[in-house]
């Protein structure tokens, strides 16, 4: 084979198509870098701006290349290909000598029918395909980047390996699917990369982290890290096997919801890594009986004030913790110790922060154009465009990677009612109707939906559940009985309700007993949780034991008697970090809680509540069984009101226990309540024991009952009813 390197003057200046690549506007550099045929002949053609000189390897031999005027393009002419797909090359640069593999002679790789039904959307796992991911192709390693800027003239992955120049490694457009692809051969196995992106209507240059990262510098750095394949060992096999055949709906479920950020720090103030929150997390959850953990977002978010809730990388958890194979030791760990872990998920809307996905290629890519439907006032955030399927995709996508790449038990779904309602936090003239002249989002029902079926469909066993605080029907049942299809839905009713209640003076209590009652007009409407949980002790709505009335026994009486409320009442359970020990303060993302407060009585014996409450909950059928049915619950009596009194069963097939709670700091002597079995009763739970700082009114060992008929019942107890409190009682 004859090497030409002195080509025809003709084309030692740069073509009007060379053009195009200095200016790094092409669209498709791949027609004109590479090997071409040309005129009978072959031609090299490469583009190095960053080297004073370029040769061939080739046969043992160095062959330079032809330098194209000083435009950093270099060109070799050949009468027929070299052997190698990929031949070797070689530049000088700042006076080093290294060796490379020319991206634009790789074919390409991408199948145009998975662009096809990614562009139709319905590719929920396309965080397969999408982003970087490390490669052999042709026996050569590298990295294959994929990326969805379907109005860019030019995209160009840029890092430190081309000096953050877009003009070196240009993308290649795949038809109109406005998927842009390219492999570069030879990089290490962790590179920092963006996408450079030239706006095809305006020509402004933006530069974005990729929409499917897997993981980020800390903030507020924000380049994305290209790492090599998965290699963590998971050892949950057995937990995840278990898990398809879950009886979630008869099962007990205790949940600890947690911001990893300020759960605790470090002596110096700085976060606990991943691992050091396996350490000790895990154990302190297991100890207090929880059977679930829910974590706020840890997508990677920039700003530590939003909580997690403004989310930039929904395919990364946040580096602010550690790496990736640490979030998954983590999860591993819970499930070795009988954990389960459910994930805040943020499909509602994304913030505006310039490097990430707002205005993507230049134009509202995965949010509205319009601003009747595209911006989130109250969060000062953008809305996705639900209806449009490459955005449907990626949101889909994220849901199942977290659960198919981390293993995770569940997501709870952030702000669902912001999706379902086009007037959501607006006022008139601020909206727009949908088709058929109503409010919802019919756009974001179907998303919701489809979301829905495929989670439950590819990971059975795994929980979606709704934050969703209005009246729109059926949210936890069936899509195919015309519901949202999730598996459970906050009760935003119940915990509104009774924080209301109890914030109220007792003296005032019996005017309003009807919050206590009117819950079980609507329990069983949905699979609910009674959540008590971060945004009810924030931005001055005051700690749970500061919304309390009363001197300071009083606070944490009615704090003990909130929660025994909770966990007697129809419903899964959700607590917030502190609540559990009746933490003073509200809380602060900026520090850890107070743990120091667990040296006092009052918040150890909170503590300690919290852990028997649990292991009932958890032990005993009757508060377990029936928690979605009205099966598992009946008034005993629900009207004494005047001494703001209520008692019921709760109920399994075989079993059942009574519940009294009294809601004013009087004891009430010589109680009577009808009860359905005649037998001895005992105590199984006082909230006013000494053992949890109470005053210790109790009933003693044993009640028998009394052939005395009250409340539709046959038989009777009379009891003591301590102030502030609440008593579960079983049939011994």
């Amino acid at each position: 084979m004859n090497l030409v390197p002195n080509l025809p003057n003709q084309i030692l200046e740069p073509t009007a198509e060379m053009n195009l690549i200095l200016q790094a506007r092409h669209h498709n550099p791949f027609s004109v870098l590479g090997v071409h045929a040309c005129g009978g002949r072959w031609i090299m053609t490469v583009y190095r701006p960053h080297s004073s000189a370029v040769w061939l390897e080739y046969e043992g031999n160095l062959t330079p290349l032809q330098p194209i005027a000083d435009s950093g393009i270099y060109q070799l002419l050949f009468d027929k290909p070299v052997r190698e797909i990929h031949p070797t090359l070689v530049e000088n640069c700042e006076g080093v000598e290294r060796s490379f593999i020319d991206p634009y002679t790789f074919s390409e790789q991408t199948h145009r029918a998975w662009l096809s039904q990614f562009n139709q959307g319905d590719c929920f796992d396309v965080y397969r395909f999408m982003g970087a991911h490390h490669k052999v192709i042709d026996s050569v390693s590298g990295v294959l980047f994929l990326v969805w800027a379907p109005n860019a003239e030019r995209v160009s992955v840029v890092g430190d390996f081309n000096c953050w120049d877009g003009r070196v490694h240009s993308m290649r457009c795949l038809g109109d699917s406005g998927v842009w692809e390219l492999f570069i051969p030879g990089l290490p196995e962790a590179v920092l990369y963006k996408y450079e992106i030239r706006q095809r209507y305006t020509g402004t240059i933006l530069t974005k982290t990729d929409p499917y990262g897997r993981y980020f510098e800390a903030p507020p750095q924000a380049a994305t890290w290209a790492l090599p394949a998965d290699c963590y060992g998971w050892r949950d096999h057995q937990w995840c096997q278990r898990r398809q055949g879950y009886d979630w709906l008869h099962e007990p479920m205790s949940v600890y919801e947690v911001h990893l950020g300020s759960w605790k720090r470090s002596a110096d103030g700085e976060y606990l890594s991943y691992r050091q929150l396996a350490a000790e997390l895990i154990p302190y959850v297991v100890n207090l009986g929880f059977t679930h953990i829910e974590l706020m977002p840890v997508m990677e978010f920039p700003f530590d004030g939003s909580w997690g809730y403004q989310v930039t990388g929904y395919f990364a958890p946040t580096s602010r913790f550690g790496s990736i194979d640490d979030f998954k030791y983590f999860i591993d760990q819970c499930h070795l110790e009988g954990i389960g872990v459910l994930l805040d998920w943020v499909p509602a809307h994304f913030p505006k922060d310039a490097y990430a996905l707002a205005r993507f290629d230049g134009s509202a890519l995965y949010e509205h154009e319009n601003p009747l439907k595209g911006e989130h006032k109250d969060w000062g955030t953008l809305i996705f465009n639900f209806g449009r399927n490459e955005v449907r995709n990626f949101l889909v996508s994220s849901a199942c990677f977290w659960l198919d790449e981390f293993h995770l038990d569940g997501l709870r779904v952030d702000a669902v009612a912001s999706m379902l309602y086009l007037d959501y936090s607006r006022e008139p003239g601020e909206w727009e109707r949908n088709k058929y002249g109503g409010n919802e989002n019919l756009e974001a029902v179907d998303f919701i939906r489809r979301v829905n079926e495929a989670v439950h469909r590819e990971f059975p066993g795994v929980l979606m559940i709704a934050e969703e605080s209005t009246s729109w029907p059926q949210v936890s049942r069936p899509v195919y009985l015309g519901g949202l299809g999730f598996s459970m839905k906050w009760n935003m009713g119940w915990m509104n309700d009774s924080l209301r209640y109890f914030a109220l003076d007792p003296i005032h209590r019996e005017y309003h007993h009807d919050k206590l009652t009117f819950t079980q007009l609507y329990a069983y409407s949905e699979n609910f949780v009674l959540p008590l949980s971060h945004d009810e002790v924030v931005h001055g709505k005051r700690s749970l034991l500061e919304k309390m009335p009363g001197d300071a026994w009083q606070q944490f009486a009615n704090v003990r008697l909130l929660l025994t409320y909770q966990f007697c009442h129809p419903g899964k359970k959700l607590l917030f970090m502190g609540n559990e020990f009746a933490q003073g303060r509200e809380w602060n993302h900026d520090r850890g809680l107070d743990w120091p407060l667990l040296q006092f009585p009052f918040q150890h014996g909170v503590q300690t509540l919290v852990k028997d409450l649990n292991n009932l909950y958890r032990n005993h059928a009757a508060l377990n069984r029936f928690d979605f049915e009205a099966a598992g619950f009946a008034w005993i009596d629900c009207h004494d009101y005047e001494q703001s009194v209520i008692s019921f069963l709760r109920k399994s097939d075989s079993s059942y226990v009574i519940v009294v709670l009294n809601f004013t700091p009087v004891v009430r002597y010589n109680y009577r309540i009808g009860v359905p079995v005649a037998d001895h009763y005992a105590e199984i739970l006082n909230s006013d024991s000494a053992y949890y700082g109470g005053s210790d009114v109790s009933n003693g060992t044993w009640i028998s009952t009394e052939a005395v008929a009250t409340m539709g019942y046959t038989h009777s107890l009379v009891i003591n009813l301590p102030p502030l409190a609440g008593l579960i009682l079983e049939p011994r």
